[in-house]
């Protein structure tokens, strides 16, 4: 970490998606050596943009913490298994092994989500840092919920408007594809069902967006038949058509957020056999959906 801040003004940003208002670069910025003021004029691109993308970055745990503390309040992971030492909010993806054990997760959060839904508090925004890249594989896709939202007629618009997701943790983590596992009674506890708008509105502006998390919903209330999530599908295809979506492909040095109350977004799978993928991953607390 770098011991003095140089101060940085007037930040370069480039679209992250040509002709579409979502996502954002910003070009010849350090993170590490920023002044707080001109973080502070990231996270507002931040929130304007909906995902920012850095590149060149040599960040180091606690560069990664200074920043996420000028995004909002650093939330914690309900598995602890590959958070780092004396960094508790940092957690390791990664399919690397070391003495015999991995130090990550490994193809988590491959399918389209968005991180959190099943918590009364969703996380706001998720952050990833790029350690170690395949030369092929491992790209992050976002979709944009509110070009998808508005993009809808007003009248399917305002039928969407009365649906509400029921969200389970349990159901989550004993259904899914990759490291699925029982939860302990305390995880159980600590991790009760919830419901959530499918359609989401933006505190910052009210922007409303399209919020249809799979993976963790059990039933759909405002429609005849709780049980049928078909229309999930449906808007889940919908909104991660091409015109909505931006793929990341990652470089090294790569800090690459997005804003999880107005997204969804997936990771792709690669050749682990013979790549190796580490990525630091934080979140930062948000409220209640409403």
């Amino acid at each position: 970490m770098a011991d003095s801040m140089a101060t940085q003004t007037a930040l370069r940003i480039v679209p992250l998606k040509p002709g579409s208002g979502f996502g954002a670069e910003i070009i010849g910025l350090d993170i590490a050596t920023a002044d707080d003021a001109t973080l502070d004029e990231v996270v507002d691109a931040f929130n304007r943009h909906g995902a920012l993308l850095l590149r060149g970055q040599k960040l180091d745990p606690a560069d990664l913490m200074r920043f996420i503390r000028r995004v909002g309040t650093p939330e914690g992971h309900t598995i602890q298994d590959f958070t780092l030492p004396g960094f508790e909010e940092i957690y390791v993806l990664s399919n690397r092994i070391e003495n015999g054990r991995p130090i990550g997760a490994h193809n988590d959060g491959v399918g389209w989500h968005t991180d959190y839904s099943y918590k009364e508090e969703p996380v706001m925004s998720t952050m990833l840092y790029a350690v170690e890249v395949p030369a092929e594989g491992s790209d992050t896709l976002i979709a944009d919920g509110v070009a998808a939202y508005e993009a809808l007629p007003a009248e399917r618009r305002e039928a969407l408007e009365k649906l509400r997701l029921h969200h389970s943790y349990r159901h989550f983590m004993e259904t899914r594809e990759h490291q699925r596992r029982e939860l302990t009674p305390e995880q159980i506890r600590d991790n009760p069902d919830v419901d959530h708008p499918l359609i989401r509105v933006h505190p910052k502006d009210g922007r409303r967006a399209l919020w249809p998390s799979t993976g963790t919903v059990t039933e759909i209330s405002g429609q005849d038949d709780p049980r049928d999530l078909s229309i999930l599908d449906e808007l889940v295809e919908f909104m991660t058509g091409e015109e909505f979506v931006y793929r990341h492909k990652w470089q090294v040095g790569d800090l690459l957020m997005w804003d999880n109350r107005c997204t969804l977004h997936t990771g792709t799978l690669f050749d682990d056999k013979k790549y190796i993928r580490t990525m630091h991953r934080l979140w930062v607390k948000g409220d209640r959906p409403y």
